[in-house]
This record gives C-alpha cells, structure tokens and sequence, in this order.
C-alpha cells in the first residue's frame, strides 16, 4: 500500500537517571530522535544511544529543545529570533559533533517540545529556526508535525521535509496536537493508538477531539518514548501497518528514494 516510519524522542535521561526504555524501543523504531541537553540527556546518554542505533539500523536524528530541564522541555518561553536560531544552532552543533565522534550519521532533525508546538502555530518562530538549522546543516530532512507553520517554512527555506503524525496525541479541529492539559490529550491504550494511526494512513484523515473528521497525511509515525506504554504501542502499530500491506522504512528512502 505505501511506506511508512516509526520515529521516536529518546536519549532523555540525564546522568544515573533513566527515561524511557530506549534499548527495546530501538528493536521497533525506524528514526530515533536524539536529546541535545538542553531539554533531557546529556554527552553519555547522546552518544551512547547514538552507537545503538547505528548498530540497529536506526536513523538518528537531532531533537532539540528550550533550554528548559527542569520542565523537561515543555514550557514556553518567549525568545528573540537571534536567541532561537542560536539555541536551534548550538544543539545541532553538538548533535553532529557527537556524531562525528561515534561514527554515526545525522539525517534528519526534529524540534521538541514546547517550541515545537509554538512554531507550529507561529511562522516567525518557525523561520527563525529554519534559520538557525540551515547555517548549520541545511542537508537534513525536517520532521516535524503535519499541516503546521514548520513544515510551511521548511519548504520555503529548500528543505526537504518529512510529515509526522502521532500515534499517541489528539488532534484538534485546526489539525494541532491536543494541549497536554486537556485529559484527553494523550492515547495510552495501544489498540487506540493503532486505530487512530491506520486512519490517518489508510484514509488520510484524523478524527479531533471534538468530533469533527479533517484531512491529514504525513510519513512519520511518532511514539513518544517517555509513556508507560510506549514500547507496546510502537510495537503494535509497526505489526498492525505492516500487516495491512505498509512497509516500514528510514526517512531517507521515504523523502529521498535513497
């Protein structure tokens, strides 16, 4: 029927302290989605899972954020554009210089958290980090939420770009993510997150919290790594498309044919 990937935020811990069960999610995965530091992670956990993915076949991925630990990323703040396109800048430099030293290879990037959401309404903040990623490694592929101001601006800025949609996220009526703060923002049951994720791929639509049904398509399917069932929603929504006839793979080959 067509492609599809996985992708998921890992490398989230910070020192002895441990998020997300990155190992098992690495057996299911197809892109991982690496933490910079400045949201979760740090120099070990970056390189270490860099390795592991590279030894799994797993594209790996530049997944910056606020400068924000303590909030892990996902409270908003209010910044210039030069402080955006530095925060975007020094992250990816420290993403590819890991990188370089473990042998492995970044192929795409993928903002995180609460600066994500803000771009995705909000096209000068999008821009602002078009422009902070492309003085650095204009090369990658943009993944990022579909029908949102990033993918809008990455394509002006020439990059290429990969649509995402979530497995474990709803959607509202102008194709946003849900705020976290709603009770039914999150999909924890697997076979929910598997109905909602072969809608949008089979149909090309998402059913929003309020009832209403709107068009979407995307290549990336995202599983948060962070939730307590994670892993067995990645695992079941990569059985479940592949068993209706869809073929899991990187995002090179999807957005590139390579």
């Amino acid at each position: 029927m067509g492609k599809f990937n996985l992708n998921a935020d890992m490398a989230e811990g910070y020192g002895p302290w441990q998020m997300g069960n990155d190992d098992g999610m690495l057996d299911v995965i197809g892109s991982a989605n690496i933490a910079c530091g400045f949201h979760a992670g740090d120099y070990n956990i970056m390189g270490n899972v860099m390795l592991k993915a590279l030894a799994k076949g797993v594209d790996i991925g530049s997944h910056p954020g606020f400068y924000d630990l303590h909030g892990f990323g996902r409270r908003q703040y209010h910044l210039l554009d030069a402080e955006v396109e530095r925060l975007i800048a020094y992250q990816l430099g420290a993403s590819l210089g890991m990188a370089a030293l473990t042998g492995t290879t970044i192929t795409h990037i993928k903002p995180h958290g609460a600066i994500s959401n803000m771009a995705c309404a909000d096209a000068g903040l999008a821009a602002a980090i078009m422009r902070g990623i492309k003085a650095v490694a204009p090369s990658l592929i943009l993944l990022s939420p579909a029908k949102s101001e990033l993918i809008k601006e990455a394509r002006k800025a020439g990059f290429v770009v990969a649509e995402e949609l979530f497995a474990d996220r709803a959607y509202m009526p102008d194709g946003q993510l849900a705020p976290r703060s709603r009770p039914d923002a999150m999909i924890h049951d697997p076979d929910a997150s598997l109905a909602h994720v072969m809608r949008m791929f089979a149909e090309g639509e998402v059913l929003c919290v309020d009832g209403s049904v709107i068009p979407i398509e995307g290549q990336s399917v995202c599983v948060h790594g962070d939730g307590p069932t994670a892993l067995k929603t990645a695992q079941h929504i990569r059985q479940g498309l592949e068993a209706a006839g869809f073929e899991m793979c990187g995002l090179d080959e999807i957005c590139r044919g390579s």
